[in-house]
């Protein structure tokens, strides 16, 4: 038995379905027949979105599935990346989706990108992944400590409540604060860098971030990249990378290692100032490449 009922959350409107692996919250957004499917990374939910101008302008549909312990997934939905990558498969069906164009995996929602083209390739055609965390260990030991007191489920809640404070009463202060961990680059510099319509639209994405339980189950899912390099090296659909080197969370190295774990990988560099390339002044470019990578997908199956 499985059901959904529309709920509005923040930006976009969300669903819940009942699947017999649990709730799962999602967004849909039709545009048409091809369905790209994307794990957003650390404090994202399926009602927020960063990024998806570029599969919106190419006609895509969007499925956004909210990953476990994020939005209204509960934590024991999939429990792991590859558990969850099954349960998205199975979210795939109950929708009437019998093909994706792509399984994007953004940062932290990385593994479980891998894993759904690991153990999907009938259903997956293509992978794409943006800043995300590779077979490595991550984050480092004080990162990780921090993230454990500041995102923890109960404290995530009071954090957030100042993150979001920040963000309208002082923004630029928070995005100095939110951006120090993300950008290997001086941060005022960083800060400075953004274009008026992009520094808009970071401020609206940080004042919606929440971390659930989410973040800290990530933190105990990454701590074992030998799952994720047995996943890589099973992906048979061609692979596209991209990374910047200015990247202080998850750094380029994660993604040299999955370029060389996938059998089919192209890694491309991108020039952002930090984690978030989508805001780097290649973006157009990048753009254009994985419009093109896309294609070559479509083309070789009609």
């Amino acid at each position: 038995m499985t059901n959904t009922r529309r709920h509005g959350l923040d930006e976009h409107p969300t669903m819940l379905a009942e699947l017999t692996a649990g709730r799962v919250e999602y967004r849909f957004d039709r545009r048409g027949p091809v369905t790209v499917v994307i794990f957003y990374g650390g404090h994202m939910r399926a009602g927020l979105s960063l990024g998806e101008e570029v599969f919106a302008e190419a006609g895509y549909s969007v499925l956004v599935p909210s990953r476990p312990g994020y939005g209204r997934t509960p934590v024991s939905t999939g429990e792991s990346a590859t558990g969850f990558a099954d349960v998205t498969a199975a979210l795939c069906a109950h929708l009437g989706i019998t093909e994706v164009a792509a399984v994007v995996g953004v940062s932290g929602g990385g593994p479980t990108a891998v894993a759904m083209a690991a153990r999907h390739p009938a259903l997956v055609q293509r992978l794409l992944l943006q800043s995300a965390v590779g077979p490595l260990p991550w984050p480092d030991r004080r990162t990780r400590l921090g993230a454990r007191i500041v995102f923890a489920p109960h404290t995530e809640r009071v954090s957030w409540a100042l993150v979001h404070s920040l963000m309208r009463y002082a923004p630029n202060a928070g995005l100095r604060i939110l951006l120090r961990d993300l950008t290997l680059l001086p941060v005022r510099a960083v800060v400075a860098n953004l274009r008026p319509e992009d520094r808009t639209r970071l401020v609206a994405l940080f004042s919606r971030m929440r971390s659930g339980r989410g973040f800290t189950r990530d933190l105990k899912e990454v701590a074992a990249p030998e799952d994720q390099l047995r996943h890589a090296g099973r992906v048979s659909q061609p692979a596209l990378v991209i990374a910047t080197r200015q990247d202080a969370a998850v750094r380029f190295v994660h993604a040299e290692a999955l370029a060389a774990a996938l059998p089919h990988a192209e890694l491309l560099e991108s020039l952002a100032d930090s984690h978030l390339v989508w805001f780097g002044r290649d973006w157009p470019l990048i753009s254009e490449r994985i419009h093109t990578f896309l294609a070559e997908g479509s083309s070789r199956t009609s």
